[in-house]
């Protein structure tokens, strides 16, 4: 009885178009839209040389220890791999004029010292503003440091040539930190939520207030609950299907980075599954309306839980980690996406293994609080 029950489910569950939609396409296009805006983000951020002028009149000339120094950072004579500047030599007037038409950030003249003109703030006004104080400051200390030692001058000038880094940067984990692929672990983890729909849809089918089905299953001589635990397995063997083919399109597709821990990905993948199976037939077992209005209430949840874990704004996860971090340890949603980061960046499971124990403990709540209910459900008449 259970195994036919099973295959019964699972046939309904795959010809139910719009719910093969919600958990399957809907889903796959919502990745492809992300990967389309997200695809350049990280070229974006990579540094370009900064225009700059600088005004090559007889004061400019004179300053000999400017000059090196510009030209050690600057397209001119740089020996770094990423120049800072890209230096147009003008005048005065062509400097300002360059500034006007937004050509360069900003120009250098030197009258009374180093003088910098910019039309707006910004970041590349500050880097070239902080490079300007960096060789005053410098050039400050070696000039006290030699008008009252001078017998310094060797050890000062070889000091300034290698500045050297005290600090080492020392990475935490095996990847490096990336902000996107926690847009795409948020969307599996939705899609895994998404399941509640086939739960919500066999717990139906079991009330007979509900639908003709659930009247014939009450009146047969079958236990309600080993139909019950046939369609939820029916249901997260579908479900489960479903996110591997969105994982496959992810990483084959999209080539979006999950690591090479594929056992453990799995696991989340079959535990997020069934909380996601088992918090529909949750909320379908206790709210006692219609079925359009528990699908709105599980759409709700879902949204919500899926935007406090950062699938709209990744800092929405970080401010909730920081402001309220309970919110985070009781949102499935946020749990599915931080198992799956911890795979990709930590060296440890400890936080991987803390995520999926309380994913578990949902599941085991949801599937008691379904139990209690449909176990006492009586109907005076079908």
């Amino acid at each position: 009885m259970f195994i036919h029950n099973y295959l019964y489910r699972l046939k309904c569950i795959l010809r139910d178009k719009q719910t093969m939609f919600w958990t399957l396409i809907f889903p796959i296009v919502l990745a492809t839209l992300f990967n389309m805006a997200f695809s350049n983000l990280s070229n974006a951020e990579n540094f370009s040389e900064i225009k700059v002028g600088i005004v090559n009149d007889e004061e400019y000339k004179k300053s000999t220890e400017f000059i090196q120094a510009i030209e050690s950072v600057s397209n001119s004579n740089s020996s770094t791999e990423v120049d800072l500047f890209d230096v147009k030599y003008v005048t005065k007037e062509e400097g300002q004029q360059l500034l006007d038409d937004s050509k360069i950030e900003g120009y250098i003249y030197i009258k009374d010292g180093i003088n910098l003109v910019v039309k707006e703030t910004g970041i590349n006004k500050t880097i070239i503003k902080s490079f300007l104080d960096d060789f005053k400051q410098t050039t400050s200390t070696v000039t006290r440091i030699i008008s009252s030692n001078p017998s310094a001058v060797e050890k000062v000038v070889s000091g300034i040539s290698k500045r050297e880094n005290f600090l080492k940067e020392a990475p935490i984990g095996n990847a490096t930190p990336d902000t996107v692929v926690n847009y795409f672990y948020t969307l599996i983890a939705m899609a895994c939520l998404y399941g509640s729909f086939c739960g919500l849809k066999e717990v139906t089918a079991l009330q007979a207030n509900l639908s003709s089905q659930g009247a014939r299953l009450n009146m047969a001589p079958t236990h309600k609950m080993k139909v019950f635990l046939s369609s939820v397995a029916a249901a997260t063997t579908v479900q489960l299907g479903v996110i591997f083919i969105l994982l496959g399109y992810l990483t084959l597709g999209l080539k979006i980075s999950f690591g090479n821990q594929l056992g453990y990905i799995a696991l989340t993948c079959l535990v997020g599954t069934i909380t996601g199976v088992t918090f529909g037939t949750c909320v379908a077992s206790v709210v006692k309306k219609g079925e359009g209005i528990k699908i709105a209430i599980l759409i709700g949840l879902s949204m919500i839980m899926s935007f406090l874990s950062g699938m709209m704004q990744d800092k929405i996860k970080y401010m909730v980690t920081q402001k309220a971090p309970i919110v985070g340890y009781l949102n499935p949603a946020n749990l599915i996406t931080d198992s799956f980061y911890s795979l990709y960046y930590y060296n440890t499971h400890t936080q991987f293994f803390t995520n999926i124990a309380l994913l578990c403990l949902f599941s085991v709540v949801f599937s008691i609080i379904t139990y209690l209910v449909i176990r006492r459900q009586k109907y005076a008449s079908l």
